[in-house]
């Protein structure tokens, strides 16, 4: 009678001890890799869930060739260092989300039923709100899921699809920023040609090219990441998936993705900001040739964008900043200034425009007024 082989030791005949994920916890290591060792390698890496007070077994299947399979999901984290704080931190969170939802969503309305502001200005600052929605949707509500319900995994095929919605729609709102900046040139510097240049049709196909150039510039970024192996660690450090922040986990070659993100930068967030300065340049120098009173009514009409666009580029630098210079994994610097990066322009947005734009302040103040009065007649 054949008798079954004994991969655990233990002090009954054919019983084993119970088994723990983490590797570093078995026993008879040489008769497990003897066990495992008949036709591939494998290797497992003991990762720990962020605020969970457990560990989770990460496996990666070598074949003989020795090429690494792709991940099948990564682990996201809260906020490192302040795992019993952030349930409770989540609230403001929330709550900073559904400002930048409601507030962007009035500007919508606003711009959308009122057509004295079917304007140039008015639409691209519809476009932009409608961009900013849609930024802070693809990633809060996983953020939540993480503070609230600890679910920090995510598919791998999730995660490269929250990559592609967070990158596409910062490039279009670039792009929606640099036209925003157009508009103001013309309107300033070339007042009697700003009717025949900017028509509403001409800003339909601008805000058309915006979203192909998002969409196309960013496309390329989840095929890079999906050819590449992952064999060591899937843990990320941010509460959402960005495309340097998972290309690191590679234990292959990068230096496409980092070329192709570099490339990125340079003609889309760098070109763009490049074209914004010389066109506020060009604005100045119309501007100081202008009487006090026109200079006055000039830069109002700019201050809101330039609001707007520092308030998109400086956490965009400030991001890219922590990941080019910032080396230490625990870091709570890297995860606080991503929060920001898709976080604050949302909200400041439409705080900033209805204040320092007086139609905009004005539709406002009304629609409230209008509401108060049809709920207490």
């Amino acid at each position: 009678m054949l008798r079954p082989h004994r991969l655990f030791p233990s002090t009954k005949p054919w019983h084993r001890r119970p088994f723990s994920p983490c590797p570093l916890a078995w026993t008879a290591p040489s008769l497990i890799s003897e066990r495992l060792a008949f036709s591939h390698h494998t290797a497992l890496s003991c990762l720990y869930l962020p605020g969970s007070g457990r560990s989770s077994a990460s496996i990666t299947m070598v074949g003989p060739s020795g090429n690494e399979s792709s991940a099948t999901y990564f682990i996201l984290i809260g906020l490192p260092g302040l795992e019993e704080a952030q349930f409770w931190l989540a609230f403001p969170l929330c709550s900073l989300y559904l400002i930048a939802v409601l507030g962007n969503l009035t500007i919508i309305y606003i711009v959308r039923t009122e057509h004295s502001l079917h304007e140039p200005m008015y639409i691209f600052l519809c476009m932009l709100s409608g961009l900013d929605v849609l930024i802070s949707t693809s990633s809060m509500p996983k953020m939540m899921a993480i503070f609230w319900f600890n679910s920090t995994t995510i598919q791998f095929d999730a995660c490269l699809l929250q990559m592609f919605a967070i990158h596409s729609l910062s490039g279009m709102e670039s792009t929606v920023l640099l036209a925003m900046a157009f508009d103001r040139y013309v309107a300033i510097c070339h007042p009697l040609r700003h009717a025949t240049v900017l028509t509403l049709p001409r800003v339909t196909k601008i805000g058309m090219a915006a979203v192909v150039r998002g969409v196309a510039l960013m496309a390329p970024l989840p095929v890079f990441i999906k050819r590449l192996p992952f064999c060591s660690s899937n843990v990320l450090s941010h509460s959402y998936c960005l495309h340097q922040d998972v290309m690191k986990l590679a234990c292959a070659d990068i230096r496409v993705n980092i070329i192709y993100g570099l490339i990125v930068i340079i003609s889309a967030i760098g070109m763009d900001s490049l074209l914004i300065s010389l066109s506020y340049l060009l604005i100045l120098k119309t501007v100081l040739g202008l009487t006090r009173e026109a200079q006055a009514k000039a830069f109002g009409t700019c201050v809101s964008h330039v609001c707007a666009v520092f308030i998109f580029y400086v956490p965009f630098i400030g991001l890219s900043m922590v990941h080019r210079f910032d080396k230490r994994h625990d870091s709570l610097l890297p995860v606080i200034m991503a929060n920001t990066y898709l976080l604050v322009p949302p909200v400041l947005n439409p705080i900033v425009y209805g204040v320092k734009t007086k139609e905009i302040r004005q539709r406002i103040l009304r629609l409230f007024h209008l509401t108060t009065h049809t709920s207490h007649p």
